[in-house]
């Protein structure tokens, strides 16, 4: 008994000292937002409003001064998406929509200090996307300057305590009256990136020696496989636990993984799920399927054994068994998630909803019935 608390003091003493580097050299305060780059931002702001329930902010495009593109800004919560569509035929944005599709480009990070955060990040081997730059409008000031990540995906990093303005410098109120009423997402859990064979322990390595992230939690191909498919995934968080980035990868298996569908439809890395939190997930997929929102279906057998598996729950286990809800349980508590269909013609970028009841996990004992209703869709497709 001895032995194995001294293991457990080791273990926390190192996670300590891990937390406390990371925090020292690059201090990150949340998500500031997300951009995707998409075929026609206005209709996907519709789409964004009407069946997710986000809220318009701002906006920037030809009537602000931009020849090369138009940007719609929409909130809910904690939440910002920015959505990006090309003028231009032979940008860059032009370019990754026509390679992509619809997808995520940029993941945003607040942080104290922009300008820091790229000397430290660089200086450890990141790949410069952005160089340190101002921007600036009647507002105040932000900072902001960016990294290469997996893919075609980057990291900006935005310092915006010297500005009071709406978004960023450029920016305009952008109002209709149109507006539906949110759905109750709060905030981004977490970020899953999707990487080729071979390719995961690279960037975990990335972020570790790059960004102070550290190993949060590691899934093998025993943990997240069924009969025909598998994957590996290691979890990479930042000090405070604010920001939360598993990266996958595809396993050897019978059939096309989900890893590896996603990776021939995006022509290669990058964000694969958004995983956004509520405090009401019987609220928030009600009100999603109201608007149209399609969920992977978990077959009614999963339930059986719910109450076995994760013991008493505050929730009414035939509302979560009618909706599609799934629990697992972990030392801390218990989480409710479910998962949408991908939420465009490609099999790509989909959205997680997930309830945290104190559970710091990410729903190990979901995965099989996950997978399946994964896989049942693919042979839908004909791409299992």
């Amino acid at each position: 008994m001895k032995d194995l608390t001294a293991v457990k003091n080791y273990q926390y003493v190192e996670t300590e000292k891990i937390f406390k580097q990371a925090q020292d050299f690059l201090p990150i305060l949340g998500t500031d937002y997300v951009e995707l780059y998409v075929g026609n931002a206005k209709q996907a702001a519709h789409f964004y409003k009407t069946a997710l329930g986000f809220q318009e902010l701002a906006y920037a495009g030809l009537e602000t001064g931009l020849k090369d593109r138009t940007s719609y800004v929409l909130q809910q919560g904690k939440i910002r998406l920015v959505l990006t569509t090309p003028l231009t035929r032979d940008s860059e944005i032009a370019q990754h929509v026509r390679e992509h599709g619809d997808g995520v480009k940029v993941i945003a990070l607040w942080v104290q200090d922009a300008y820091k955060a790229y000397e430290e990040t660089v200086k450890r081997g990141a790949v410069p996307y952005l160089n340190p730059m101002e921007s600036k409008d009647a507002d105040g000031t932000v900072r902001m300057s960016g990294i290469h990540t997996y893919g075609d995906t980057v990291h900006l990093f935005i310092q915006r305590s010297g500005y009071r303005g709406l978004f960023l410098p450029g920016y305009v109120k952008w109002e209709t009256d149109y507006r539906p009423a949110p759905v109750g997402l709060k905030y981004i859990d977490h970020m899953v990136g999707n990487v080729g064979l071979g390719e995961m322990n690279v960037w975990s390595k990335f972020y570790a020696e790059v960004m102070g992230f550290y190993n949060m939690i590691t899934f093998d191909d025993k943990d997240i496989s069924t009969d025909f498919t598998a994957l590996m995934s290691k979890v990479m968080t930042n000090g405070n636990g604010y920001i939360k980035f598993p990266i996958n990868e595809p396993a050897p298996g019978k059939k096309k993984s989900q890893v590896q569908e996603y990776l021939d439809f995006y022509y290669g890395p990058g964000c694969q799920h958004i995983a956004v939190a509520t405090d009401d997930i019987v609220f928030t997929i009600s009100e999603m399927k109201k608007r149209g929102i399609e969920f992977l279906y978990v077959p009614g057998s999963y339930y059986d054994t719910v109450k076995d598996r994760v013991g008493i729950i505050e929730e009414d286990l035939e509302a979560l068994k009618k909706l599609g809800i799934m629990v697992d349980r972990d030392e801390e508590g218990y989480l409710l998630q479910i998962f949408t269909k991908p939420i465009e013609d490609r099999p790509t970028l989909f959205f997680e909803i997930i309830q945290r009841k104190g559970a710091k996990s990410f729903g190990k004992g979901n995965f099989q019935a996950l997978f399946e209703s994964i896989e049942a869709e693919q042979a839908r497709r004909g791409t299992l």
